[in-house]
């Protein structure tokens, strides 16, 4: 008999009138964001963490299954379910791929959006180490779901395939986000770990100088990994955002 397993859920916590986007990594799920979700809810922030469509399942071939395209309107849909709800004025930010989608967001000057960022974003091309990461990842979920071992090893050949091709398409949509990055004004926070054994840390200069119309509030953690929002530098981070957040227009006497 199969253990039930408790799969991640998004969270919808409405406080304040300041509402807050948490988008999740490639491979991750709201998880990733929980931390924070709850650190800005205490502040009194209405703060809502959407899973990309194809995560949080037991297959990873869910993911592989879905494009950028699709998770570009999860992100979209993620900030009109917020207005549906009232809310005027929203931050979006995310982690890793979450914040790719995060920063187009900015881009589309949508009135709404008042600030938002990301938190170790490879949105200029690096160096990476994400495919081998979701190998890893895969091969766990799959072990998770108590697969066995002849299926598992024919099916982690073709989600390696399918996730280098994936992975492509997730760079030419961060190449087109960064091509935009100059039509953001915005104020942006950027954030990136120092041990970042997933992506080149220092690919996050690159996107700071491509940000050419705005004011940027960045912030190196040098003791952490990419997975920032978990990691020992988690209350830092979430105290930065909270700070930065502080700093935006939400004009509620209005």
């Amino acid at each position: 008999m199969k253990r039930k397993i408790k799969l991640p859920e998004p969270l919808f916590v409405e406080h304040g009138e300041r509402a807050v986007i948490l988008f999740h990594a490639y491979s991750g799920s709201s998880n990733d964001v929980r931390m924070m979700c709850r650190f800005l809810e205490k502040k009194n922030y209405t703060v809502y963490t959407p899973i990309f469509s194809g995560h949080a399942t037991l297959s990873p071939e869910d993911i592989l299954s879905e494009t950028a395209t699709q998770w570009e309107q999860d992100a979209q849909e993620a900030v009109d379910f917020l207005k549906n709800r009232g809310y005027k004025k929203i931050a979006v930010l995310g982690l890793s791929m979450g914040g790719i989608f995060a920063m187009n967001l900015l881009t589309r000057g949508e009135e709404a959006i008042i600030g938002g960022g990301f938190f170790c974003s490879p949105i200029f091309p690096v160096k990476n180490k994400v495919p081998e990461n979701f190998a890893v990842y895969a091969e766990t979920v799959l072990r998770t779901a108590e697969i066995n071992e002849t299926e598992l090893a024919d099916r982690m050949v073709k989600v390696k395939e399918q996730s280098i091709q994936q992975l492509q398409q997730i760079e030419n949509y961060a190449a087109k986000t960064a091509a935009d990055l100059k039509k953001i004004t915005t104020p942006v926070f950027a954030a990136q770990a120092g041990k970042d054994e997933m992506i080149d840390a220092t690919g996050v200069f690159q996107t700071i100088e491509g940000l050419t119309h705005t004011k940027i509030t960045f912030n190196w953690y040098p003791n952490s990994g990419h997975v920032l929002t978990v990691g020992p530098e988690h209350k830092e981070l979430e105290q930065d955002v909270a700070n930065y957040l502080d700093t935006l227009l939400w004009n509620e006497e209005i």
